[in-house]
């Protein structure tokens, strides 16, 4: 830090913002200059946050919106800090939930010619294949719910008469992905609590970055909470949304449902089942 700022700096407070991350996270400061740090275990944690680092150049570069200023990863044996300029966080009002859903929708403004991206990412601590392929029906399975069944069954926590109900889903793609849609730039993880309200608009945080339907991302924004209906209201701004979006909101939510299945255990079975029936 004192070589990014050019002058003396070290730790005079520090605020644990682990509550609110992924990983044991902190906002070290020196009273004029604060920072935003994780902590990332095992051999992939410097691939992982070089990709984080990579998408959230990507969404600035290629869309506008705003993300936090990367300064830097710091390897200490296995283990990694990615380091990111610390922002000035507010309480979200009504305005600030209508500036979520216009930034979302400057993201699917900017059109690509397949779906997938250059480069692969990491969906949370999950890998995630972004191989282009031309259809959308393709990508979803197998780029997105094949390789989440595959890891749900191995996990363990998949009964197997689910599994084959998600397998069945797979076959009827065609038929439950609605119209035709270009390609969008996707955050790829745009749940509400990857984006921050600040005096200078939202900023977002913890990119998965690919081309895909901008329908994954009004599905998954309040996959862990409600959002107000302002959040819709500032996205129909600029954007349209299908009105056949209702009836396939949970078909896109299947793959975090079989995620969830995978990393955190058999409780969610009820939820990816539940999702799952609307489709059969």
């Amino acid at each position: 830090m004192s070589a990014f700022l050019g002058r003396a700096w070290r730790v005079l407070g520090v605020q644990d913002r682990s509550d609110a991350a992924s990983h044991p996270a902190a906002i070290l400061s020196d009273d004029t200059f604060s920072i935003f740090v994780k902590l990332g275990v095992g051999e992939l944690a410097r691939e992982q946050f070089n990709r984080e680092l990579s998408g959230l150049r990507t969404l600035t570069e290629r869309a506008g919106v705003l993300t936090p200023t990367g300064l830097g990863i710091v390897q200490v044996g296995d283990e990694a800090l990615l380091v990111l300029e610390a922002v000035d966080v507010v309480e979200r009002t009504p305005e600030h939930w209508r500036q979520m859903g216009r930034a979302l929708a400057r993201l699917h403004g900017v059109k690509g010619e397949r779906f997938g991206f250059e480069t692969h990412a990491y969906w949370g601590s999950l890998f995630q294949d972004n191989t282009p392929l031309e259809g959308w029906v393709d990508f979803f399975r197998e780029r997105r719910l094949v390789p989440r069944l595959r890891a749900a069954i191995a996990s363990g926590h998949l009964p197997p008469d689910v599994a084959a109900r998600v397998e069945r889903l797979g076959d009827r793609l065609p038929e439950l992905c609605g119209p035709p849609v270009v390609p969008a730039l996707l955050h790829g993880d745009a749940h509400q609590n990857n984006f921050l309200s600040t005096p200078a608009g939202p900023v977002l945080l913890d990119p998965a970055v690919y081309y895909g339907h901008p329908e994954l991302e009004l599905a998954y924004i309040d996959f862990f909470a409600p959002v107000p209906e302002e959040f819709f209201h500032g996205y129909r701004e600029l954007a349209p949304v299908d009105p056949g979006f209702a009836e396939r909101r949970e078909l896109w939510r299947i793959p975090a449902w079989l995620a969830m299945v995978e990393v955190d255990g058999a409780q969610h079975v009820d939820a990816l089942t539940n999702a799952l029936r609307a489709y059969e």
